[in-house]
């Protein structure tokens, strides 16, 4: 795989680069909640200015259907790279169309413009092969020279990650680089004892990740929504909190093979509950009560791991040598529920172990919970593709970019 050194040395100054970015972050309207993913393509995008590229950014937003959606416009991420990069950043009101076509033709050497959300054109996300390739072909016209640097979307076989590369001299960016590089020390590298610790909603999102850890992983603790299937699956009752019924057998399953092969599988030993979901608006007091996990009560939902899990799982990963985190441990964006999610980034924060956070919520969430950044191994810009990588998949977006 090429990198974006190698890239440099050859020169860029004067030639159009595609970056293919991942700007696919969280709004309010037109207000960025969470800038994480616009600020780790800054390297990338900044070092193609400084050596005299003309630099075209790409990314989706959202999931419009193949049409332009004024809610999922990338112009708000364009206003954000621009003050990031300290310099104006041009923006093009579509995709190939005659806006894009005018703003990159206006490019001089070390200008940066957004083109509109890929996805705004339904052949972005096609299954059929020729209709993703006419789009690639359209995007192709636009420049260069392309460079990979959106970890987030590797793991889809879309037209601007899969099938651009191939039309292209095309470069990894710093951001794929060191996603990967990270990746391999999961992988092929582990410091041990190697602890996971995940949550999330659903256990289904989880499957193939948790399949694959049992072959890697010395411990996995499990919080958020999927831990209710879980502790279904060991037979206790669960309320109305979140379940997944079709999964029990699977869990089951996934339970008895790491007793065998003694992974140590560690699951809530109390869990915080209401009878109703906290109001996310006015984020009002939901006053939730510490029950066991194991008694439940009718009519009350799960929704954080309590007190003595907390201290439990902080004890699980003081001694880890390897860290890999993926999904929040509770509702956290609701002040009653998230010392679940605080309680582990804390545990990170304090190991001396090298740590992962991978995964778009778990992001988020260290960053709302003010968590220094800095503290952490790494933060990945990528749940879906990080765990597709440990599950052993080929990623789509990164076998393009092999030579």
């Amino acid at each position: 795989m090429k990198t974006i050194d190698e890239l440099l040395a050859e020169g860029v100054a004067g030639k159009r680069v595609f970056v293919r970015a991942d700007l696919n972050v969280p709004l309010d309207g037109t207000t960025i909640t969470d800038d994480g993913r616009i600020r780790a393509v800054v390297p990338t995008v900044k070092a193609l200015a400084d050596a005299g590229a003309r630099v075209v950014v790409a990314s989706h937003l959202g999931r419009p259907k193949g049409v332009p959606d004024p809610a999922f416009s990338l112009a708000p991420a364009a206003a954000r790279l621009g003050e990031l990069l300290g310099a104006d950043v041009a923006f093009a009101t579509d995709t190939v169309g005659d806006s894009a076509t005018a703003t990159v033709a206006g490019l001089a050497d070390g200008q940066v413009a957004v083109i509109e959300n890929l996805r705004f054109n339904a052949g972005e996300t096609s299954k059929d092969d020729a209709e993703r390739g006419a789009f690639a072909d359209r995007l192709a016209a636009l420049a260069d020279v392309y460079v990979g640097d959106g970890f987030g979307a590797v793991h889809r076989k879309h037209a601007s990650v899969f099938d651009l590369p191939a039309r292209l001299p095309h470069a990894a960016g710093y951001l794929i680089a060191t996603e990967v590089g990270v990746l391999k020390k999961l992988t092929d590298d582990v410091q041990r004892p190697y602890v996971v610790a995940l949550g999330g909603s659903k256990v289904s999102d989880k499957l193939g990740v948790i399949d694959h850890l049992l072959e890697k992983a010395d411990r996995i603790l499990v919080g958020g929504g999927m831990v209710f299937t879980f502790l279904k699956a060991q037979g206790h009752e669960v309320g109305t909190s979140l379940l997944q019924e079709d999964q029990i057998p699977v869990v089951q399953e996934y339970l008895a093979r790491a007793k065998k092969r003694g992974v140590e599988f560690v699951l809530p030993v109390d869990v915080l509950v209401s009878a109703e979901f906290p109001d996310m608006k006015t984020k009002a007091p939901a006053h939730p009560e510490a029950v066991a996990a194991d008694a439940i009560p009718a009519g009350q939902m799960g929704l954080d791991i309590g007190p003595e899990t907390r201290k439990l799982y902080a004890s699980k990963l003081a001694d880890a040598g390897t860290v890999f985190w993926n999904g929040p441990m509770g509702v956290f964006e609701h002040p009653d529920y998230a010392e679940g999610t605080r309680a582990v980034a804390q545990a990170l924060v304090d190991s001396p172990a090298f740590t992962v956070v991978g995964g778009g919520d778990s992001a988020a969430a260290v960053r709302i919970l003010g968590f220094d950044e800095k503290a952490f191994g790494h933060i990945s810009t990528g749940g879906g593709a990080s765990l597709e990588y440990l599950e052993g998949k080929t990623l789509p977006g990164l076998a393009a970019l092999e030579d």
